[in-house]
């Protein structure tokens, strides 16, 4: 996908429900008027590909990265690094330690979705009444985004600030916390509007685009973190019956470049390499076509890992995998999917390559339990063109994949009740195409949601979706024990900036424990 990136005019409406000085004290300058900016097609589609063009930098930004913050929590990943210091924001997220207002990070994440609301909104609000031929697609497009921004900030967040429409100044900021069942209720809302317009996968016009499969996918989700299961199922459904959804022949697939956008995809945040980056134009803190995250996250050098025979480069060390996932894949006889996740240490041995800890800081490698995360890693396949290699990363984040729908819908059928056979069938794809033989037809009720469970956290190991489903089902107590966790840490706080800025908003409104 050729990212393009948004026009100076629109950039300049972005920060409308961020907490930032700009919006409070300082005047926008060089502003169109909105109300003949939106009356061309052109102008619209330049905004909506200006809300694609936030989640990228959302999920791809620097070391604040929404990838990262949402993934650190689990029990599938370390911080790791060059050390305890390394990056501390991030440090202090995975170690349920220091967590505060002020995390740099966290608040970065909040800032984004916010801003990828406003942008949501501020389309919405100036075509929902227009004529342009564009205007249904487009509104389908920006109510996706926005209930997906709600969606992720709801479960990370909790109660939060639900904003619909465009302040027109600093007074009209302040808002007031919505429960989370009135933020559900908003993303139903915008999701069943989604559905009745966005095309099929089948009919985009560009790979990156969310399709109406997306919408269902993405509802099915929601009404399943309510519990509301049997209501889910049918969304579930009309993904899984759409012959345009699919997974991968094999699970390393995936994740090869060659593969980003294909039939398994369901969300997917573009990279490309092409944009010749180098020390000198590195835009650190700022916006990236490539993905710094893929070196950010590749085995550390610095004659620590020794590579050779893996096909990876080295990078700066960050998201080792626990010894609790690779133990979990060789208990459950997972070799083909391991080997797309991870590598053990002697695997990498056994390879031609090595490890080294007395290149390490005091001897020891920071994090490191005894494997390297083949997911996202530094692949020698993915080149650059121009500019400076580890700089240019072309890999995609894929947020929403098929195989997370054919879990949740088994999930659904296995809590309904009385569908255990058709929760069976959905696990069983995703266990086949790893290369594990059916579940045995006898296993149902409590004993069949704990083989989801399972299969959830090895398939969907490193891709920031395990710490979140702990919380929901009940299990972080138990699965973290011994880790620093406590309840405090199955929400974030709130962003002070926000609190500062937000009159609706006190000290009394943080979530609890911070």
């Amino acid at each position: 996908m050729k990212k393009i990136f948004l026009s100076i005019i629109l950039i300049l409406f972005l920060g409308v429900y961020s907490c930032s000085e700009d919006f409070t004290v300082n005047p926008r300058l060089n502003v169109e008027d909105l109300e003949t900016y939106f009356l061309e097609e052109d102008n619209v589609e330049t905004a909506i590909i200006g809300i694609y063009d936030l989640m990228q930098y959302n999920y791809g930004r620097d070391w604040h990265s929404a990838f990262l913050v949402k993934l650190l929590p689990g029990d599938d990943s370390n911080a790791a690094g060059g050390n305890s210091e390394d990056q501390g924001q991030l440090q202090n997220i995975d170690d349920y330690a220091n967590v505060s207002s002020s995390n740099v990070s966290i608040a970065s994440v909040w800032d984004l979705f916010y801003r990828t609301i406003a942008l949501s909104n501020l389309v919405i609000e100036n075509i929902k009444d227009s004529s342009l031929s564009n205007k249904d697609k487009a509104l389908a497009e920006a109510k996706f985004m926005r209930a997906w921004s709600y969606m992720e900030l709801t479960t990370m967040f909790g109660d939060i600030p639900l904003r619909l429409t465009v302040p027109t100044g600093a007074e009209e900021f302040g808002i007031a916390k919505s429960s989370r069942a009135d933020v559900y209720a908003q993303i139903k809302l915008d999701l069943t509007d989604a559905i009745a317009s966005l095309p099929e996968k089948s009919a985009l016009s560009d790979n990156f685009r969310v399709s109406k499969g997306t919408a269902q996918a993405l509802m099915g989700k929601v009404l399943v973190f309510q519990e509301k299961y049997s209501e889910a199922i049918p969304y579930f459904q009309s993904v899984i019956n759409n012959p345009s959804h699919d997974l991968e022949t094999d699970p390393g697939d995936v994740w090869s470049i060659s593969n980003e956008f294909g039939k398994e995809s369901l969300f997917e945040i573009g990279f490309v390499s092409t944009t010749a980056r180098d020390w000198g134009n590195i835009a650190w803190g700022g916006r990236n076509e490539s993905n710094l995250h893929i070196q950010l996250m590749g085995p550390r050098g610095d004659g620590i890992f020794d590579l050779t025979g893996t096909g990876l480069i080295n990078g700066w060390g960050f998201n080792l995998p626990t010894n609790k996932l690779a133990t979990a894949f060789d208990t459950a006889g997972d070799v083909k999917r391991k080997a797309a996740t991870l590598m053990t240490e002697n695997e990498l041995i056994a390879a031609g390559g090595k490890v080294d800890a007395t290149a390490a800081s005091g001897g020891v490698i920071w994090d490191y339990e005894g494997a390297i995360r083949i997911k996202y890693a530094t692949k020698s396949e993915d080149t650059s063109s121009g500019g400076v290699r580890e700089l240019n990363y072309s890999t995609n984040f894929r947020l929403f994949r098929y195989a997370e729908v054919l879990l949740l819908a088994a999930e659904a059928y296995n809590k309904a009740g009385g569908q255990d056979a058709a929760a069976r069938a959905e696990l069983n794809k995703v266990r086949n195409r790893a290369g594990l033989v059916d579940i045995d037809v006898t296993t149902s009720g409590n004993a069949l949601f704990e083989a989801i469970v399972n299969e959830k956290y090895l398939e969907l190991a490193h891709e920031g979706q395990r710490f979140w489903d702990l919380v929901r089902w009940g299990k972080a107590s138990t699965e973290l024990a011994g880790t620093g966790y406590s309840s405090t840490n199955d929400l974030f706080p709130i962003p002070i900036t926000e609190i500062d800025k937000n009159s609706e908003l006190t000290v009394a409104d943080q979530n609890p424990g911070y």
